[in-house]
């Protein structure tokens, strides 16, 4: 049971919506059983979260007679959230509802180097739009949530340190979106928001976590006891800039040289193609090109996921994962890239962390960002706390 509080306090109405969300309810009787609290209190609680629209009573349909009992119900429909996938040379974008079901999405192709104050205004006006499409309206926004590579500064609401992103380094992103909504904004790393969006399905099983994001760069999300490890300063899950030997020497976009990204990344395998006479501008051309069984993009691929895997290894025995996920552009060459990452990472890591570990392919593909944005505002709009301090 998901409750924000100690098992002494009385659930608040926030707490009894988490039961409802979280499908552990689904009468009266079962709150009053759950939670302890008294028949009226109950009443109050649902006619609070009944006038905020974000519960429903339905008629039992499986009723066999006597007084119609009824069931309580999420409502999905009660407000929207909107999601923006910054990338490097693709922004993702989405109207979601508050299940964190994509209800319209469309991707923005940016040119590479562009700033915030050129992305922005135009991320505002397709989201606009996107509203539109939805048969939403602005004051229905109840938050919106961003992610952008690199590290995020959550409580700026801005990049900390993105190499990829040149000139959105502590530049706040709330005021560009002031003019559609002054509902919540947050903001955090793409990998954190993916591993977010594998949380809302049946992964939610694993709390243990690794996710790799195989993009343009290289991130890592880390799920550690059920929990989203962030790091001190949000710096966590940055392994594209590990030094191996491989890449001695090699020059990284981060100003370092030795970095993982060198000779593993999305960027280092265009450039590795380029030479090779390939007139290819982005990893998803090198995927295709794999994909349709081009033999020097394969080996690449495969080259890149032998590098992981062999940083992987460390990371997979000091946290001891349950399930190693893939995603981002390189992992729709899955079967590629992890054949190339099996070799590695089991030879490489300690049998007893590898004994049960399940290496998979991420569940969202494309819509796995904006599912994640969605599902990181979500969780603070709905949060038992927010709930009860924003309830009529």
């Amino acid at each position: 049971m998901r409750m924000s509080r100690s098992t002494k306090a009385a659930a608040t109405a926030g707490d009894v919506l988490a039961l409802v969300r979280d499908g552990l309810v689904a009468t009266r009787s079962d709150i009053i059983r759950v939670t302890g609290l008294s028949r009226t209190a109950v009443t109050a609680r649902l006619s609070a979260l009944q006038a905020s629209g974000l519960v429903l009573e339905l008629p039992d349909t499986e009723s066999t007679g006597g007084r119609p009992p009824s069931r309580l119900a999420f409502n999905a429909d009660a407000g929207v959230v909107l999601a923006a996938a910054i990338g490097r040379s693709r922004t993702q974008l989405a109207v979601c509802n508050l299940s964190g079901q994509v209800l319209t999405s469309v991707d923005i192709d940016q040119e590479i180097g562009t700033g915030p104050d050129e992305l922005m205004p135009d991320l505002v006006k397709r989201l606009e739009a996107l509203l539109e499409d939805a048969g939403r309206r602005p004051d229905e926004i109840r938050g919106v949530g961003l992610s952008i590579p690199g590290s995020a500064d959550s409580a700026r609401v801005c990049s900390l340190d993105s190499p990829a992103m040149s000139g959105w380094d502590g530049v706040p992103l709330t005021p560009f979106l002031q003019s559609i909504t002054t509902a919540p904004i947050r903001l955090d790393n793409d990998a954190n928001v993916i591993v977010l969006s594998e949380r809302r399905g049946q992964r939610d099983r694993f709390d243990d976590m690794l996710l790799i994001k195989a993009s343009t760069g290289l991130g890592a999300g880390i799920v550690a006891g059920g929990v989203l490890q962030r790091g001190a300063v949000g710096g966590a899950g940055q392994f594209g800039h590990t030094k191996i030997p491989e890449a001695a020497g090699k020059v990284c976009r981060c100003g370092d040289t030795g970095c993982l990204e060198t000779v593993a990344s999305g960027w280092a395998l265009v450039r590795a193609m380029r030479e090779h006479d390939r007139d290819i501008a982005h990893i998803r051309e090198l995927v295709d090109l794999a994909l349709a069984g081009d033999p020097h993009a394969r080996q690449l691929i495969r080259e890149s996921g032998r590098h992981i895997g062999e940083v992987l290894s460390g990371a997979v025995n000091l946290l001891n994962p349950a399930a190693l996920v893939l995603a981002g552009d390189m992992a729709k060459a899955y079967d590629i890239l992890v054949a190339g990452l099996r070799e590695t990472v089991y030879a490489n890591a300690i049998a007893l962390a590898t004994r049960e570990l399940q290496i998979l392919p991420s569940t969202h593909g494309d819509e796995a960002g904006v599912i994640g944005c969605a599902a990181l505002i979500l969780d603070h709009v709905l949060s038992p706390a927010v709930v009860d301090a924003t309830l009529p």
